[in-house]
């Protein structure tokens, strides 16, 4: 791991209609992360989304369909 992934190991995640997986932001702490979350779900919109630390979303990504998060610009992370 690199400092910058041990410094903001918490991602947020959407997942759009089509299935499309996106890398919202990357935060310090999970409770940062997951008020993040919950923000954006609460608007109403199709989207899901949720938290999942880095070196573990691997096993919740497998778990979601074995696809991986992308960067907003459609790149594989």
């Amino acid at each position: 791991m690199n400092e910058s992934t041990t410094s903001l190991p918490w991602l947020v995640i959407r997942q759009d209609d089509n299935g499309n997986r996106y890398r919202v932001g990357r935060y310090a702490t999970r409770a940062e992360a997951q008020k993040i979350a919950d923000s954006l779900d609460s608007r109403g919109h199709k989207q899901l989304y949720w938290v999942e630390r880095i070196g573990q979303g691997q096993t919740q990504t497998q778990a979601q369909g074995q696809a991986q998060a992308q960067n907003g610009d459609g790149t594989r992370n």
